[in-house]
C-alpha cells in the first residue's frame, strides 16, 4: 500500500508562480488603464486648445516657466541682485510703495530708461498729474518716444492699461499712482458723499481681467503705491498701502522703498540713501534687502551700487579708508572711489562685468 505524501516545495512553487502571473495582469492592467488616462488626456488638451487657443495648457517640464524668466533692469545693481533674476520680471503685475519722497517714482523712470535703452517700448498712465519730464530726461528717459497719458478717472486709466497691455507691444507700463485711481462715481459725486470700497472694488475687477493678458503679452506692469496708517492698530505695523488687498494677491513682486539718509557735498544735500526691501517674491526668494544711492537729477548711482557690491564681494579690495581694484587705487573714501569710476568707464565696465558673473546675472 502506497501513500501519497506532500511535496511542499513543489507547493510552494505553484503559489509562486500563481503570484508572479497575478502580478503581470495587474501590471497589463495598469498599464492599459495609463494609456487610456493618456488618449483621454491628449483628447481635452486637444480640445482645451481648440478652444481656448495654443498654450492655454501645457506641461511644466514642456516649457520651463519660472527658469530664465525675461527681465528688465532697475537700474541699481543691487536691487537687481536682491530681485534673483536681474531685475523686475516681464509679464507680471510688480507693486513698488513706500512713503512720500522715498524714490517710488524715480526708480520707475530708472526701469523705463532700461527698457528703452533694450529698444523696449515704455508707457506711463499718469494719473496724479504730476509727472515731470525735464526730470525723466535727466535719469534717461527717452521722452519722445514715451507713452504717456493723464486719466481723469480711475476707470479711464485702467481700461488705457487693459488695451496697452493686449496689443502686446508694450515692454513696460507704469501706473502712478493706485491712490490717484478715482472712482468715476466718486468724481461725480459731491464732497462728502461715501463711497466705501468702490476703490478696492475697481482694482479686484480690474486686475481679474489684465492679469491674464499681461502674462501673454510680456509686459512689466508696475503699480506705483502710497502708505497709508490703519487707526485703532495697537500690536503690529499700522501700515498699510491703498486700493485694498487684491494688488497685494495679484503682485509677483513687491518692493518696499524708504529714504535711509541724505547724501552730502560739504553742506549741500545731493541725494537720498535709499533702502528697497522685496517684501514679496514670486520669481525668486523673497525678504531680500538693497542700497543705494539716488542722487538728484541723475537717478541711482551705479557708481555708488559697483563699490559696495564689489567690496562685499571681495572684486574691490577695501584696506582701511582706501579703495582698490587690482593694482589700480581707486580713492580714498567712498565718494573718491564713485567720482573714480565716473571718469574711468572702462574699468567701471570691468568690474561690473565681473560682479554680474560672481552673481549669475545677465544685463
Amino acid at each position: 500500500m502506497t501513500s501519497k505524501v506532500n511535496n511542499p516545495e513543489s507547493s510552494d512553487q505553484r503559489s509562486s508562480i500563481l503570484e508572479e502571473k497575478e502580478k503581470e495582469k495587474n501590471k497589463n492592467n495598469a498599464n492599459l488603464i495609463t494609456e487610456q488616462k493618456k488618449k483621454a488626456l491628449e483628447l481635452a488638451i486637444s480640445q482645451i486648445e481648440k478652444q481656448f487657443g495654443m498654450g492655454s495648457i501645457m506641461k511644466l517640464g514642456g516649457k520651463p516657466i519660472i527658469e530664465n524668466i525675461p527681465s528688465i533692469s532697475t537700474g541699481s545693481l543691487s536691487l537687481d541682485i536682491a530681485l534673483g533674476i536681474g531685475g523686475i520680471p516681464q509679464g507680471r503685475v510688480i507693486e513698488i510703495f513706500g512713503p512720500e519722497s522715498s524714490g517710488k517714482t524715480t526708480l520707475t523712470l530708472q526701469i523705463i530708461a532700461e527698457a528703452q535703452k533694450k529698444g523696449g517700448i515704455a508707457a506711463f498712465i499718469d494719473a496724479e498729474h504730476a509727472l515731470d519730464l525735464s526730470y525723466a530726461k535727466k535719469i534717461g528717459v527717452n521722452v519722445d518716444d514715451l507713452l504717456v497719458s493723464q486719466p481723469g478717472t480711475g476707470e479711464e486709466a485702467l481700461e488705457i492699461a487693459d488695451s496697452l497691455v493686449r496689443s502686446g507691444s508694450v515692454d513696460v507700463l507704469v501706473i502712478d499712482s493706485v491712490a490717484a485711481l478715482v472712482p468715476k462715481a466718486e468724481i461725480e459725486g459731491d464732497m462728502g458723499d461715501a463711497h466705501m470700497g468702490l476703490q478696492a472694488r475697481l482694482m479686484s475687477q480690474a486686475l481679474r481681467k489684465l492679469t491674464s493678458a499681461i502674462s501673454k503679452s510680456n509686459t512689466a506692469v508696475i503699480f506705483i503705491n502710497q502708505i497709508r496708517m490703519k487707526i485703532g492698530i495697537m500690536f503690529g505695523s499700522p501700515e498699510t498701502t491703498t486700493g485694498g488687498n487684491a494688488l497685494k494677491f495679484y503682485a509677483s513682486v513687491r518692493i518696499d522703498i524708504r529714504r535711509t539718509g541724505s547724501i552730502k557735498k560739504g553742506d549741500e544735500v545731493v541725494g537720498s540713501r535709499t533702502k528697497a526691501r522685496i517684501v514679496k517674491n514670486k520669481v525668486a526668494p523673497p525678504f531680500k534687502e538693497a542700497e543705494f544711492d539716488i542722487i538728484y537729477n541723475s537717478g541711482i548711482s551705479t557708481e555708488g551700487d559697483i563699490v559696495d557690491i564689489g567690496s562685499e564681494s571681495g572684486i574691490i579690495d577695501k584696506a582701511g579708508t582706501w579703495f582698490s581694484y587690482g593694482k589700480e587705487r581707486l580713492g580714498q573714501g567712498r565718494e573718491a572711489a564713485k567720482e573714480f569710476l565716473r571718469n574711468n568707464p572702462d574699468i567701471k565696465n570691468e568690474i561690473m562685468e565681473k560682479i554680474m558673473k560672481h552673481f549669475n546675472l545677465k544685463r
